[in-house]
């Protein structure tokens, strides 16, 4: 972002954030800390950071009112942060611990969220610790390689896994267990090959999956679509395959799914946010009215699409029963795989 931009930026959160506050009914001085904030619990580049960027794009969209007039509310500024580390679990204990009454922050999460939060990997948590706003897309798991990769397709490189594992290299986000673990692991039973024998490398997020991949530290990547998306338009990444029943509109159309090549692997993801389990029900409940009038325009489908999400809505009490389940599902699966702690 060059000086004038930044200028525009700040400028312009400084009109938002008054309005914003105003609607909040916050009672506190108005400063550039009173920014709402979007806080991504991994590095730049990856999914998290993709959620995170599309709440601040979203939240500037002119609303078509779907409620009465009263309810309304103005454009919002958000700012994106990040706290890496643990898969999420530090930004998790953050918010739990020491930060769980701020009004003003959202925590993006995903369906790897849910999954180590049901195989114990954010210590003694439960879905009930924090207050669950929105979900805002759906995402698939994907798998690439480089684009001067020998491998050309989906069974190129579990014919490659097969034949003697130890030569290639899988980055993943999260240690075993994770989702991007399950992916490839999944892929590979399919194919008859014990996932023990797989040389996986943990990383912290998706943008350094595909860091370390354009860098040759790792041969292949198991992650997700939307990610694909932002690393893929220089052409530098092949993407072998989509892990969705039918191929993906957009950008992807082209990619085709595991199961056209054989092996019958489908991994959707639900993307959003979180608050902390001491916000207020009536800040909470601001907030679920703000995503629930975003995401009925049109725009808002249009971002969503543009970062390689498709349309996937729940807010407040649906979203909690959602995430219960789920946590729940996944903690029986992880169970059955000896992986819960």
């Amino acid at each position: 972002m060059t000086f004038r931009e930044t200028l525009i930026y700040v400028s312009a959160a400084c009109m938002l954030v008054t309005a914003s506050a105003a609607w909040a009914g916050s009672r506190t001085p108005i400063t550039a800390l009173s920014v709402p904030e979007c806080l991504a619990p991994a590095k730049p580049g990856g999914g998290m950071d993709l959620t995170c960027k599309l709440i601040q794009k979203g939240m500037l969209l002119p609303t078509t009112l779907t409620v009465s007039q009263k309810n309304a509310v103005p454009p919002i500024a958000i700012r994106t942060t990040y706290l890496p580390g643990g898969i999420g679990a530090v930004a998790w204990n953050a918010i739990v611990t020491q930060r769980s009454g701020e009004a003003q922050t959202l925590v993006a999460f995903s369906g790897g969220s849910l999954m180590n939060l049901a195989q114990g990997k954010y210590g003694r948590a439960s879905p009930a610790n924090v207050r669950w706003v929105a979900a805002v897309g759906a995402d698939y798991g994907m798998i690439a390689v480089r684009s001067d990769s020998p491998f050309k397709n989906l069974r190129d490189l579990m014919q490659a896994l097969k034949d003697n594992p130890s030569k290639v290299t899988i980055g993943a986000a999260g240690t075993v267990g994770s989702q991007d673990w399950l992916k490839i692991s999944l892929l590979a039973r399919k194919r008859h090959i014990d996932p023990k024998t797989l040389r996986f490398v943990a990383l912290e997020g998706g943008g350094e999956s595909f860091t370390a991949l354009r860098a040759g530290h790792v041969q292949a990547v198991s992650g997700d679509a939307s990610e694909a998306m932002l690393h893929a338009a220089d052409n530098e990444i092949r993407i072998l395959a989509v892990l969705s029943d039918n191929r993906l509109p957009g950008a992807l159309a082209n990619v085709p799914t595991a199961r056209e090549q054989g092996i019958d692997v489908s991994w959707p993801i639900i993307r959003g946010v979180y608050m902390g389990p001491h916000v207020s029900d009536a800040d909470y409940h601001r907030w679920i009215n703000v995503f629930d009038q975003m995401m009925a325009t049109p725009e808002f489908d249009r971002l969503r699409t543009e970062g390689g999400l498709f349309p996937f809505s729940l807010t407040g009490k649906a979203l909690t029963e959602y995430v219960k389940k789920t946590v729940y599902q996944y903690g029986q699966q992880a169970n059955a795989m000896g992986l819960v702690r």
